[in-house]
């Protein structure tokens, strides 16, 4: 099917097909799977995970290769229900202080304007490539990793996120020479490509044995030594039965945020620039007056939506929108979709900086409401301002270039010029 082949995205989202199954069916059979298409049952679908689940089958189309990998996905908040998401993200909650929040908040815009002044000279930039920089430094910062390390969250949510993208799938551009010793420990048993060319599945333990052994690493020494970061927060703090957060629960959720928190931004960042160079106008609003840019930054996450897709298992039988769908049917809510449905957005194709009200679905909605929306807003707020501040007016330099994947609707090169 169209909308699952990964070769499909390297042109763009096929929403004019989107558009044509959402007026003929909102929930409709797929390849395996029902395709939820409209924004009302979206909704429907990720606020109960009671009827369905995240954690029967994982969020991911592909099932898990063995029962093995699935308990082991199964480990992750992403892939847990209540209570054990509860337990866990009300943890994180408390780790996000109002203190540290603000301190990150602080060092976002300091970094975004940073980044974009080392380039002003230059009259030209890849876009992707120094927006990628952001999000990096603002995990090491929520993890409390050395700056030098940052780039490993680089190349492990390449290999993660873009296990469909040959360019991705082998991603390893950090070298021994310029990390601190425990990144060297880690990148010592940093996998390599089969005899066919082919990566371990990342989506195992044993695909990842770089990150784990860094963040088990990383989990131990927070426990001894915290300090003043989120994760050193998180590593404190106790539950209302006075258990803490295990090293086993550290690692996954280092690898949750290194690779979710970082892709999604990582290309919500260069998409939304994208939409700005293809919709002047809008772009020159934006010049003329900054009081527009938080509902631009709405605008940019409804109209690119960085995550396409996430999977669910139906627990028991049930009717969607006149559909019947049976217990243990996969059940894949699709936000590209639901963010271009005419019944909530008029005139949805449009992207419109002034559009509200403005409800995408782009971080979600219920149990599983993305952690860092707010940490990602404002990132998106400090590299737009940065950019019209300091570069002005820039348009496309060159074709972008798009990542091969039904997953993320990412960017890997997305050239630009300005008038120095």
């Amino acid at each position: 099917m169209v909308i699952t082949d990964p070769d499909t995205y390297v042109k763009g989202v096929p929403h004019e097909l989107l558009a044509r199954l959402r007026r003929e069916s909102p929930v409709v059979w797929l390849d395996g799977f029902w395709a939820v298409l409209r924004h009302a049952d979206v909704r429907r679908v990720l606020r109960d995970p009671a009827v369905f689940s995240s954690q029967l089958g994982g969020t991911q189309i592909r099932d898990p290769a063995t029962p093995e990998d699935l308990k082991y996905v199964r480990r992750m908040m992403l892939n847990m229900d209540p209570p054990e998401h509860a337990r866990l993200r009300g943890l994180l909650t408390k780790a996000f202080t109002p203190r540290a929040v603000a301190k990150l908040t602080d060092r976002i815009h300091g970094w975004a304007r940073d980044l974009v002044g080392a380039v002003a000279d230059a009259g030209e930039c890849d876009f992707a490539k120094v927006a990628a920089d952001l999000p990096l430094l603002t995990l090491a910062e929520v993890f409390g990793v050395p700056e030098q390390d940052r780039r490993l969250m680089y190349d492990w949510s390449n290999r993660v996120i873009g296990y469909q993208d040959a360019e991705y799938a082998v991603s390893a551009t950090v070298r021994a020479d310029e990390v601190t010793e425990l990144a060297r420990t880690a990148l010592a048993v940093r996998p390599a490509p089969g005899p066919d060319g082919v990566m371990p599945d990342p989506r195992t333990r044993e695909g990842m044995p770089d990150l784990y052994a860094y963040a088990t690493a990383l989990g131990e020494y927070k426990r001894e030594n915290p300090g003043d970061d989120v994760m050193s927060n998180l590593m404190r703090h106790v539950d209302d039965e006075g258990g803490r957060v295990s090293i086993a629960e550290f690692e996954n959720l280092f690898w949750l945020f290194s690779v979710a928190g970082n892709e999604t931004l990582r290309n919500g960042l260069p998409g939304g620039m994208l939409a700005l160079l293809s919709h002047r106008s809008q772009y020159r609003a934006l010049l003329a007056d900054r009081s527009l840019l938080p509902g631009a930054v709405e605008e940019m996450l409804r109209w690119w939506t960085p995550v396409m897709h996430f999977r669910r298992t139906a627990t028991q039988d049930i009717r969607l929108s006149d559909v019947d769908i049976r217990a243990g049917d996969k059940v894949v809510v699709w936000f590209s979709s639901a963010n271009r449905d005419e019944a909530l957005f008029p005139d949805p194709d449009r992207f419109d900086i002034t559009r509200a009200p403005n409800d995408h679905l782009t971080f979600g909605h219920g149990p599983h409401f993305c952690l860092g929306a707010q940490l990602a807003r404002v990132q998106m707020r400090a590299m737009f301002e940065a950019v019209l501040d300091l570069l002005g007016e820039v348009e496309l330099a060159g074709e972008p270039v798009r990542l091969r994947s039904n997953f993320q609707n990412g960017l890997k090169s997305l050239p630009i010029r300005w008038r120095r």
